[in-house]
């Protein structure tokens, strides 16, 4: 059976180490691709435009907005994120499945727009795990950790309505459920599963 390009999206709340097992998987799975995400927010130190995130002014991230070149962004943490369509038919047109890891409004919106794409959600083992991952990062200030502790638990609520759920309990084992599904549904002629 060959293998179909796919569209994965992963989400689940700030810290729960999405982009860690993203990673992971990558290094795994070769012929995945990875889209890059546009952001208002500032660089974190190490961050690097057009690599980590497109930082764009809110300005020049409207003018993408108004010329529907997103195929999906939302306000999260109080600033736009965004996917670009070009980036997701970049990877998709070398015949390449592609990640999008993004929040779960955006998640939400993808599935609207492409009824076949695969929603993967990642869940902390517990909320009290999820507020220490957060605080171990180190990047944001009380302010900022409180509201993505805030916006997680309206996040959780959207569990329910991905296609997959994973507890990101033990990275090794969380990494190779991940990569499970990403075969499976690659491997898979029909709808959903």
């Amino acid at each position: 059976m060959a293998r179909r390009a796919r569209i994965f999206v992963v989400s689940g709340p700030s810290g729960v180490g999405k982009g860690t097992l993203v990673a992971l998987v990558r290094e795994r799975v070769s012929c995945l691709g990875l889209t890059v995400s546009a952001t208002t927010r500032s660089p974190r130190p190490g961050e690097i435009d057009g690599t980590s995130y497109y930082f764009m002014s809110d300005e020049e991230f409207q003018r993408h907005v108004d010329a529907g070149d997103f195929l999906e962004w939302a306000w999260v943490h109080e600033h736009r994120y965004g996917t670009l369509r070009q980036e997701v038919e970049r990877v998709i047109s070398e015949g390449r499945s592609v990640v999008l890891e993004i929040d779960v409004q955006g998640g939400i919106n993808v599935r609207q727009a492409i009824h076949d794409a695969v929603l993967v959600f990642i869940e902390p083992p517990s909320s009290e795990e999820l507020e220490r991952r957060l605080r171990g990062r180190g990047t944001e200030d009380e302010a900022s950790i409180e509201t993505r502790l805030a916006n997680a638990r309206g996040e959780m609520a959207y569990a329910d309505r991905y296609d997959v759920r994973i507890v990101n309990d033990d990275l090794e084992r969380a990494c190779v459920e991940l990569q499970n599904v990403i075969e499976r549904y690659e491997n898979y002629d029909g709808g959903h599963q």
